[in-house]
């Protein structure tokens, strides 16, 4: 599916996005070659493949759940101004 740079002027008219008629020639190439790529995947065969529903649901190999370091919590507090509880103090800021 070609599209001519008539049609890109349609299609930017309809989304509101401003496109210098210089450029309209190379974006017409650019999209046509978009729409091939699509073409192209939905001729491939899915047939048995299942659907994601999050390309993130894929199993992830998680490193063992161990401390690797020492607590250093009170090293750590001993600059601030104000700790207590193993929690910094910091003035209200919101009554």
């Amino acid at each position: 599916m070609a599209l001519t740079p008539e049609e890109v002027r349609s299609i930017a008219h309809l989304a509101r996005v401003g496109v210098d008629d210089a450029t309209l020639t190379e974006l017409a190439t650019d999209l046509t070659t978009v729409l091939e790529l699509v073409e192209q995947m939905n001729s491939v065969d899915t047939t048995g493949v299942e659907p994601m529903a999050h390309p993130g649901a894929a199993q992830l190999r998680l490193r063992a759940d161990k401390v690797s370091e020492e607590n250093q919590r009170e090293s750590l507090q001993a600059p601030a101004p104000s700790a207590e509880a193993g929690y910094f103090l910091v003035p209200r800021v919101i009554e």
